[in-house]
């Protein structure tokens, strides 16, 4: 195992590994613990008791975080008609149709962060399957980002909408905020996140359904949350 830099061992001694925090003392923590020259992304990582193998145990979708993430997002739109003018007054940072498909098909263009696009321009998106899919960029009727409703798509995407999926290892890993946030607005933030995925449980899921509950900055080390005393 590589040998920690001296700012995450002094982090560490602030804390206690074996002590699940509430998430007051939990943000206050990694604000501390957060020595970076830059201002640190805080992550919430939550390990839910599912089986991601299990269609019925699947957990995707999205949720616009109170104070959003610190972060604007480029936004691309496929769309036609009426619906380019609705995109372009949302604030989409860019909106076309074929001519974007073009685009990134011969000059493996990515300058966005998330794409949406109308149900109707689903058969020209696509013809880009394999090449927006890896990058997890491809639209999805789950995370709402196929929809004939496009200034909220884009409105709530620039107002901090984050999408969330559970990986093989049945994790969650969401952005919630900067190191430079104040902290209740992070508290917020971890809250509505929280409950949204209590909202969403799978019926079929047995058991504890959040194992663990963690937050980390960028450079900093995880903190333990104690997933009994995040009320919303």
């Amino acid at each position: 195992m590589p040998k920690r830099g001296k700012n995450y061992q002094e982090s560490m001694k602030l804390v206690d590994r074996l002590n699940a925090y509430d998430p007051e003392e939990a943000i206050e923590l990694v604000q501390k613990t957060a020595k970076a020259k830059f201002d640190e992304t805080i992550e919430l990582s939550i390990r839910l008791g599912i089986d991601p193998r299990h269609a019925d145990q699947q957990v995707r979708g999205a949720v616009v975080l109170p104070h959003g993430t610190g972060k604007t997002k480029k936004v691309l739109v496929f769309a036609k008609g009426e619906k380019v003018k609705e995109a372009e007054e949302a604030g989409a940072d860019f909106v076309g149709g074929d001519e974007l498909v073009t685009k990134i098909q011969k000059e493996n263009w990515f300058d966005y962060d998330v794409v949406v696009a109308t149900p109707d321009m689903m058969g020209v998106v696509g013809r880009l399957g394999r090449v927006l899919g890896p990058k997890g960029l491809m639209p999805n009727p789950k995370t709402g980002t196929v929809t004939t409703d496009i200034a909220k798509a884009v409105s709530e995407i620039k107002a901090g909408k984050v999408e969330y999926r559970v990986d093989k290892a049945g994790n969650i890993h969401v952005p919630v905020g900067k190191v430079s946030f104040d902290a209740n607005k992070l508290v917020e933030n971890v809250k509505t996140l929280h409950d949204t995925m209590l909202r969403i449980k799978p019926s079929t899921v047995k058991g504890v359904y959040m194992k663990n509950i963690t937050l980390t900055s960028t450079m900093g080390p995880g903190i333990k949350v104690d997933p009994n005393q995040i009320i919303k």
